[in-house]
């Protein structure tokens, strides 16, 4: 693919009709239910991107058996009981996968698993969650410094109980500790201190536990989850909210004419669902069917203030909408954007800015003054696969702008730029 991409103009825009790849968060959660599962689980058109598959790998590190054909992921589980054989297992810069796995390789027998990844990944922090594990009893080294990879699970004598944990820091702590919750003796209560910040990755991993088998009560800011197993199961994987996000924008963004992705769900637990709502506000016309839907625009869109603390991976695609909008648009909401695969607050700030357009970082988001022409820019993807897919957006309008390592879009959308070219066929 080389190590640059130049995006072209795209300046006779009418429609676009597509298909986007299934949803990373929910193949994920549906990979570590089967795993834990007894039996044989089909998860059905799964997304095998590049940190699905670096989960998958892990798993199979651990016993786990996997075999893929005619979209068809079946996957037969180890009971609760992950082998810990001793390898060292690669997660890449899978943050969600590390912390998954994390937590179902405590309940693992044998000797031990060490989970590292890339330099970016050691610089997540894991603290909060390695603490939860460990008042239930798992036994975890790490081995470089406290809190973050790379680190050692050794077998342990995991129980079950309460665990406290702050609702600031990242909510794939608690999707971890709720999916590993009905192999702890006696169950599992986490606490949750203070608000719980995006909740709707939450709710998608106790949606998915619901469908292998296990419920989640709520009582008083707490999770309750009773002891028992997950059920062997078939499941379906709907369509990736977060990658329909940059397609959706593509009308507000040139101005004109109207995006359909047929295999979106507009009732998925996936928190940037709420996308469409944010459209709607800067002006657009939504048309949703049983499956699939439709965005149409004309005309500029209008700025406003977007609060992203429940879907923060919308964060990159909200800003290059605001950057073409008319006033000045805010987004709020979202501090841990500071720890994802980059500090994303940060990087499209600097990168808006290559391009003229006058932007104000806040602690938790940014203000963006819309503009209606560019300059010209290189831009940095920080090896972030959102940031290089939302600039390859704006650069359908500006045109001019060369994203570099533009591979990066491997980790959840390994299509995309082709999906980008069909759009420029349609419409020649």
């Amino acid at each position: 693919m080389g190590s640059d991409r130049e995006i072209r103009p795209l300046r006779e825009f009418q429609k676009a009709r597509l298909k986007v790849p299934s949803s990373k968060s929910l193949t994920q959660r549906a990979f570590i239910c089967s795993a834990l599962a007894e039996g044989k689980s089909r998860i059905i058109n799964p997304l095998l991107s590049e940190d699905p598959r670096l989960l998958l790998s892990a798993l199979e590190a651990t016993g786990v058996k996997a075999s893929f054909s005619d979209n068809i992921l079946v996957i037969e589980g180890i009971a609760g009981k992950p082998n810990l054989s001793g390898e060292k297992v690669y997660l890449g810069n899978n943050g969600t996968g590390a912390r998954f796995f994390i937590a179902y390789a405590s309940l693992g027998r044998g000797s031990f698993v060490e989970v590292y990844g890339k330099d970016r990944l050691h610089e997540r922090p894991v603290a909060p969650l390695i603490s939860a594990l460990r008042t239930l009893s798992a036994n975890i080294e790490c081995l470089e410094r406290e809190g973050y990879l790379p680190l050692r699970i050794y077998e342990g004598n995991p129980k079950g109980g309460k665990v406290s944990l702050p609702g600031n820091v990242s909510s794939q702590f608690i999707s971890a500790l709720l999916l590993i919750g009905p192999y702890l003796r006696g169950g599992l209560t986490i606490e949750v201190e203070g608000e719980l910040l995006s909740a709707g990755y939450v709710d998608m991993t106790i949606e998915v536990m619901r469908h292998f088998g296990v419920d989640v009560e709520r009582i008083n800011g707490c999770f309750r989850v009773k002891e028992g197993f997950y059920q062997e199961t078939d499941y379906e994987v709907p369509a990736d909210a977060s990658s329909s996000s940059y397609f959706l924008s593509i009308p507000l963004i040139l101005g004109r004419g109207e995006v359909y992705i047929e295999n979106y769900s507009a009732t998925s637990s996936q928190p940037d669902v709420a996308l469409l709502s944010f459209l709607r506000e800067m002006g657009a016309n939504i048309e949703v069917m049983p499956l699939g839907v439709k965005v149409s625009f004309e005309g500029r869109p209008k700025a406003c203030e977007f609060n992203v603390g429940d879907c923060p991976d919308l964060f990159p695609t909200l800003c290059v909408l605001l950057a073409c909008a008319e006033g000045k648009g805010i987004i709020r909401g979202a501090p841990h954007l500071r720890y994802k695969e980059t500090d994303r607050i940060k990087a499209m700030a600097t990168e808006l800015k290559k391009l003229g357009v006058e932007v104000e970082e806040l602690p938790d988001g940014i203000v963006i003054e819309g503009r209606e022409d560019f300059k010209p820019a290189r831009i940095n993807t920080y090896d972030d696969h959102r940031i290089a897919m939302s600039f390859a957006i704006l650069g359908l309008r500006c045109g001019s702008l060369i994203i570099e390592n533009p591979a990066c879009v491997e980790k959840s959308y390994p299509e995309f730029w082709e999906h980008l070219e069909n759009i420029y066929g349609q419409n020649s």
